[in-house]
């Protein structure tokens, strides 16, 4: 066989082969597999884009860990659909003297143009959740690893359940449900992003799992409400500026649905040359077997201050343009 045709037909096969084994469809509540074929762990977690590419982190929940550490994953891609494990970004033992069974919870990670820093926030606790920190870890690779810098509690107050919000501008704000106040809080943060700088708003509603984006100038939150790992009813709020006012919560989708069995974690705004799509992301939890939970991924019905979440569909999703398809 002639030595171009030969490599010519070999490039086609492996093209081929490259074409079959990359997904272009997101199944919410399935097993969600990573380029090496395993269940991703990355729950409660956070995603945020360096130039092309997307940075998954979260809870590492696999099988026959060391019990005597705490994990956080990280995940890379191009498209939101194809996720290649980076390895664990966060190694942890206990940083506080929290006791058997402490906890680290919902990471999310914010990139730090002027000290070229990635800066982990996490829930930071002991096993009965007096402790209600946040704890923060930096590296200055995305995909780890992390070393553990310090805690505190956020404007002096209870921290459990965190989220991260990163508005139109590249400004960082962590969101955090504070129990005593019977709400939950929105901060910006300082300079190097280690620390808190000053309150933006607390919205007043007693909610975690707290979620905003910026849709055409104007902002929607997200929450769970405070069940513990049982679903429920989440519910959304619009305002003009995070500062408030804030409307009435209304629910996402019908009551009765309990959010399909899932809470929210955050949402992502994937701006195309066609679309901009908001993606609803929230976890399944399976507190018996915390491997085994799943991701429900969703485009939202969005826009004029409504928000809708749709029942759970295989859809596709093409980051360059925007598109979303629903593959009933």
């Amino acid at each position: 066989m002639n030595m171009k045709l030969w490599l010519g037909t070999c490039l086609m096969f492996l093209s081929t082969i490259v074409q079959a084994q990359t997904k272009s469809t997101i199944y919410p509540g399935a097993i969600w597999q990573d380029n090496e074929g395993n269940h991703i762990q990355a729950h409660g977690g956070g995603i945020i884009k360096l130039g092309k590419d997307y940075y998954w982190y979260g809870e590492q929940r696999a099988k026959g860990l060391d019990t005597g550490y705490r994990y956080v994953s990280c995940y890379k891609s191009r498209d939101l659909v194809n996720w290649e494990f980076k390895g664990n970004a966060l190694q942890l033992s206990d940083p506080e003297n929290l006791g058997n069974r402490w906890v680290l919870e919902r990471p999310k990670v914010f990139y730090n143009k002027k000290t070229k820093t990635y800066v982990m926030y996490f829930h930071l606790d002991d096993a009965r959740y007096r402790f209600a920190r946040v704890g923060v870890a930096t590296s200055k690779k995305p995909e780890g690893p992390f070393e553990y810098a310090h805690s505190f509690r956020p404007l002096g107050k209870e921290s459990r359940d965190i989220g991260q919000f990163i508005d139109d501008d590249g400004t960082p704000y962590l969101i955090f449900e504070s129990r005593p106040t019977k709400g939950f809080f929105i901060a910006s943060l300082t300079a190097d992003y280690l620390n808190v700088d000053k309150k933006v708003c607390l919205v007043q509603a007693p909610l975690e799992g707290g979620a905003i984006v910026n849709y055409n100038g104007l902002y929607y939150a997200i929450g769970s409400a405070l069940t513990g790992w049982r679903p429920n009813p989440n519910k959304y709020a619009t305002a003009k500026s995070l500062s408030g006012p804030w409307s009435a919560f209304k629910d996402i989708a019908p009551p009765e649905a309990n959010t399909y069995g899932s809470q929210s974690t955050m949402m992502v705004k994937v701006v195309g040359s066609k679309k901009t799509t908001v993606l609803f992301l929230a976890d399944q939890w399976k507190p018996a077997q915390q491997w085994d939970s799943r991701y429900l991924w969703m485009p939202l019905e969005i826009g004029n201050g409504k928000l809708r979440l749709p029942k759970p569909s295989p859809f596709s999703l093409n980051v360059k343009t925007g598109e979303t398809q629903l593959l009933h």
